[in-house]
């Protein structure tokens, strides 16, 4: 479990306008089903954001690569400019999930950080502020985003089901918070602001015994194994299956294959592997012609489709 935040590239706006914001919920949601991330809490300021994410693979850094890069280059392609939007490496503090207290208190940070930033009166309610994920909490799953969960913070604060009257106690409660701070700070929020964890004292211990045993400068040994590229051969090999294909085949294909486009879509929109990696698995040639090919399968034809010989 992690507090992921990172901000503007000299403290800039990371997005524009409500179709800036839009497009960051967007990404995230296609971050999410390539890494299989579940997003317990969410906030998106003017110039930084606020994530609190499970990762049950080993991926957060695969999956931080892909979702930040991926907004620079969406941002800077509808806005017309070149360089970085984010401030260097993104923060991620580690937070203990099992023992009581934590997790509630790093959502709270999170849903509260409009209240911190003065962007709502005292008289409005927290539900006000449209880009977190409190609002998000307050509706039926059906109209809620698909890769938030609710369930573990509900859980924490003791609170009925996903039901009417637990949405509406949730809420409650969360104003009542958000009347005790002072200042718009708290004694645990500054924990939270600093260091790489939060939590008990034994099991930071034992995170830093894990540390230490690694096997590479990069590597944690056997847990990292079911990382994207794990996921990315398993994509691949279904989609074999399906074309009836052994990896012989797929080496005598042509490069442009409609079959190859396939799974390199697949993998595209589903994993964080890069399109060098495709064009290598899949014997595609460079990935500029693997971009081009997805980018071409991408726009809506009018045209028959054409056989591959």
């Amino acid at each position: 479990m992690y507090h992921v935040m990172n901000r503007g590239d000299r403290r800039e706006p990371i997005v524009g306008d409500d179709q800036d914001r839009h497009r960051f919920i967007e990404t995230l949601g296609e971050a999410c089903a390539k890494t299989d991330w579940q997003v317990h809490a969410l906030c998106l300021m003017r110039n930084h954001f606020h994530l609190v994410v499970e990762t049950p693979k080993p991926n957060l850094v695969a999956g931080m690569k892909w979702f930040l890069g991926t907004l620079t280059a969406r941002f800077n392609r509808r806005h017309r400019l070149p360089g970085h939007l984010f401030a260097g490496r993104y923060k991620a503090l580690v937070v203990d999930s099992e023992s009581p207290g934590y997790f509630r208190t790093v959502c709270e940070y999170v849903h509260l950080n409009p209240v911190r930033a003065r962007l709502l009166s005292m008289e409005a309610p927290i539900r006000d502020y449209a880009w977190s994920s409190f609002p998000q909490y307050l509706v039926p799953a059906t109209r809620r985003w698909p890769w938030l969960r609710v369930d573990r913070l509900f859980g924490e604060m003791r609170l009925p089901q996903d039901t009417p009257a637990g949405r509406d106690e949730f809420e409650r409660m969360m104003e009542v918070r958000r009347h005790e701070m002072r200042d718009g700070q708290d004694k645990d929020w500054a924990a939270i602001r600093r260091g790489w964890y939060f939590g008990d004292e034994a099991l930071k211990r034992e995170l830093l015994a894990t540390v230490s045993k690694r096997v590479g400068p990069q590597h944690f040994g056997a847990e990292r194994q079911e990382g994207g590229g794990a996921k990315a051969e398993r994509v691949v090999r279904e989609q074999l299956e399906k074309l009836g294909w052994s990896e012989g085949e797929l080496r005598l294909r042509p490069k442009g294959d409609a079959g190859k486009v396939m799974i390199a879509r697949r993998v595209r929109r589903e994993t964080t592997m890069t399109l060098a990696w495709i064009a290598n698995r899949l014997e595609m040639g460079a990935w500029t012609y693997v971009s081009n090919l997805l980018r071409a399968a991408s726009k809506p034809s009018t045209e028959a489709p054409r056989r591959t010989r």
